[in-house]
């Protein structure tokens, strides 16, 4: 009997080891998240002081607001992006598809289907583009990188044969308030980009998907045994980042009262930059939709301010580059910390 009993304490105490060292590693890890999020918030804020002391004007209230308007559509693709790249995912193609979404909404705008369903209609076009995506990398095992890549290229080639290769241009756009409206001072992309942030916030912190997105990244074969249908969330996450390029591209089409074929070229990197920047790893599973937004302002204030000093596009596009190269090193400091 004694021996039972000095078993069972012993067991005790350690399920009460082990339950306070899951919770002080637990705490570790929310106090290692915060200071990602605080680390890049402190990069934000020496940024904007920079700016402020070389680039004129940049504390301007209005300049404040264009900033805030400049990144609200690589918000809404950031957004996106980070379900993806939290799987371990990729997805190269939002750019284009963004480029699709728009012709489509303003193609059907111009041939009088009133503005909610043309938008409804850009949406689904993007949400199509994603679904396409994820069929092809979740259920057939095709790789991320490739398939978006692939898809980068050929919905460009459609946007470019539904327009002819030509701007298809509409002075007066029904949707047009979406790109050039404003609720007071604020102006309506901003306001669309803050609405798609706090949506990706509650679905990746209050619900079991979200939940499920952050275990695929983690261990995708571990969340698989424990029952996640993995197959499924990975065809919802390239949708989610699929609506929001076709929410995107209602916004950018709506500001330029026009459809672009060449629209949006090159956004998919700035997507990627902000959320590596915003301390979302490469490899999945650690991350967040808070960093993500202080990422794409760091981008934000980078291109106001670079373009106020009136450094040339060249040059710019070289910042740029360094920046996503400086963003993958941080990514892969922060997994070597990580695994410390």
């Amino acid at each position: 009997m004694g021996t039972i009993k000095n078993t069972q304490a012993v067991n005790t105490t350690t399920k009460g080891t082990g339950a306070a060292e899951a919770k002080d590693t637990s705490m570790r890890g929310r106090a290692y998240r915060l200071w990602q999020q605080l680390s890049m918030a402190l990069v934000l804020l020496i940024l904007c002081i920079i700016m402020a002391i070389f680039a004129p004007h940049f504390l301007e209230f209005g300049n404040l607001l264009n900033v805030a308007r400049q990144v609200s559509i690589n918000a809404v693709l950031a957004a996106g992006m980070t379900f993806v790249i939290l799987t371990g995912g990729i997805d190269l193609s939002v750019g284009s598809a963004l480029a699709l979404a728009g012709v489509l909404a303003v193609g059907l705008d111009a041939i009088g289907v009133p503005g909610f369903f043309a938008v409804l209609g850009g949406i689904i076009t993007g949400a199509l583009c994603g679904l396409l995506n994820g069929v092809l990398i979740a259920k057939l095992k095709l790789p991320a990188f490739i398939v978006t890549l692939g898809a980068l290229t050929y919905l460009r080639g459609l946007a470019y044969v539904t327009t002819g290769a030509y701007p298809l241009i509409k002075t007066d756009l029904s949707f047009g308030f979406l790109g050039g409206g404003s609720l007071g001072p604020i102006p309506m992309p901003v306001i669309i980009a803050l609405i798609v942030f706090i949506i990706s916030y509650i679905v990746l912190t209050r619900t079991t998907f979200g939940r499920h997105v952050y275990a695929i990244g983690g261990n995708e074969q571990a969340a698989r045994l424990s029952g996640i249908r993995v197959d499924w969330d990975v065809l919802w996450v390239y949708t989610i980042s699929g609506i929001c390029a076709g929410i995107a591209g209602i916004i950018f089409s709506a500001r330029l009262l026009s459809a672009q074929p060449t629209g949006g070229q090159g956004y998919e990197l700035d997507a990627i930059a902000a959320v590596i920047l915003g301390g979302t790893s490469f490899v999945g599973g650690v991350g967040s939709i808070v960093g993500t937004l202080i990422g794409v302002l760091i981008i934000g204030v980078l291109n106001d301010g670079l373009v106020l000093m009136n450094v040339p596009f060249f040059y710019q596009q070289i910042i740029k580059g360094a920046v996503i190269v400086i963003a993958v090193l941080i990514d892969r400091f922060r997994a070597g910390r990580a695994i410390a």
